[in-house]
């Protein structure tokens, strides 16, 4: 039974260093498999406000979510030999591979309850610095790494949603101008 605990640090510390050092570093390198992440997903939920309208697509068609699930599929592969010997850490780690993709997707889909169910994923793409808080599911790792950045309930939060509402006014009104004028 040492298993399942041992699978939820072991899960989240992979969580930490997948995302940190595959999604970030190889990633942010044009070209890469694995830059989906960075010029794909985290183009799009900056560019709309933590929404990732991937997760709306099939998962059959080769974009982010399909990719990830892909990455997702293949650890639980890697670590299947394990079953015989460590059964409750293996499918701890099966679990929490489903749970960080169920997790993920809803943050993507539902940007409120991203917002109050996982803020330190929020604050990762919403907030200042998007090489921090590289944790999905729980912010463990990034509390022990030191990586952990509050942004949600900040002043700089209050700050850049006034500035995001403003810019979607000026947008509206100079649409509205535009086809007044038409």
């Amino acid at each position: 039974m040492i298993g399942i605990p041992l699978g939820l640090l072991c899960a989240n510390a992979s969580e930490w260093m997948v995302h940190k050092y595959v999604l970030h570093g190889w990633g942010k390198k044009k070209g890469s498999y694995w830059s989906f992440h960075w010029h794909e997903h985290h183009k799009e939920t900056r560019r709309s406000e933590h929404i990732d309208e991937a997760y709306v697509r099939s998962v059959w068609g080769w974009h982010a979510q399909s990719k990830e699930l892909i990455g997702l599929l293949g650890a639980g592969v890697a670590i299947a030999p394990l079953f015989p010997i460590a059964p409750f850490f293996t499918a701890t780690m099966w679990y929490s591979s489903w749970n960080y993709y169920r997790v993920h997707k809803k943050s993507h889909l539902d940007s409120e309850w991203a917002r109050e169910n996982l803020p330190w994923h929020y604050d990762h793409h919403m907030g200042p610095n998007q090489d921090a808080n590289w944790c999905v599911t729980r912010p463990w790792f990034d509390q022990l790494m030191g990586t952990r950045e509050p942004y949600v309930g900040t002043e700089r939060e209050k700050q850049d949603i006034e500035r995001r509402k403003a810019q979607k006014e000026r947008r509206r009104q100079k649409l509205a101008s535009a086809t007044s004028h038409a």
